[in-house]
């Protein structure tokens, strides 16, 4: 079995004294493992730092061995070391892909919006809300997307407030009643009339992935990296600027 083709690095692991065991996403064919022999040398480290991009041949005998990689530099995201936010979001983002996807089940949506928010994070552009739409489309791609067009009770377009935190449907601020406290408040950042902002909104897409992705797909606990990153983007900037 042979695939040949660019990805990026998700997860590195060492293995003995010289190799790597690789996980890198590619658009075509998903997340691909692999052995790199001599990856953990001093002169490969930077190339197979998670999120860079990567040329690679993956070979194995059968189809479900580990295979070997044989890689070459393609395009390194010298950005996503720049700072503490930025290192915190790519080992988000790689830890969430590593945990959530299976093995060869390829993404292609989910792929390009990743390597759009890699990309946006190396060039140390403002990318906290394309984050959370990743985080939305990862849902949606494992099959637990959520349904926030319309009333989940009338059909309404108008006034959502909530959102189910069983069904993932929209609530609007009418239907809702007396149970509005045990629905989830829909902050405008995902098409609701609340005031929320990123905090809220992170709460939102955190509750599914905790619910749907970790208790029901995974059976474990999300990877803490998306834990720190939420801590980080929805910190409250010091006053007076200390």
């Amino acid at each position: 079995m042979e695939w040949s083709g660019e990805a990026s690095v998700m997860t590195q692991q060492r293995h003995g004294e010289n190799a790597v065991i690789l996980t890198v996403l590619t658009r075509e064919a998903g997340l691909i493992r692999g052995l790199v022999p001599g990856g953990a040398s001093a002169r490969r480290a930077a190339m197979l730092q998670p999120g860079n991009r990567i040329s690679l041949r993956w070979r194995a005998r059968l189809e479900d061995q580990l295979g070997t990689f044989s890689v070459e530099p393609a395009r390194a995201r010298p950005g996503l070391l720049s700072g503490a936010d930025a290192l915190a979001g790519v080992n988000a983002v790689t830890a969430l892909l590593a945990y959530a996807l299976p093995e060869r089940d390829p993404h292609p949506r989910l792929a390009d919006a990743t390597e759009a928010l890699l990309d946006l994070i190396d060039a140390g552009s403002d990318w906290a809300e394309v984050y959370l739409h990743w985080e939305m489309r990862l849902l949606d791609e494992l099959g637990f997307g959520l349904d926030l067009t319309s009333c989940a009770v009338t059909g309404a377009r108008q006034g959502l407030a909530y959102v189910s935190p069983r069904s993932g449907r929209a609530v609007s601020a009418q239907a809702a009643g007396e149970w509005a406290p045990r629905l989830l408040p829909l902050p405008a950042m995902l098409g609701g009339q609340g005031n929320g902002g990123l905090a809220d909104a992170l709460a939102v897409t955190g509750h599914f992935l905790a619910t749907r992705l970790a208790e029901v797909h995974a059976g474990k606990p999300l990877p803490p990296a998306r834990a720190r990153l939420v801590a980080r983007l929805t910190a409250s900037p010091p006053a007076n600027g200390w």
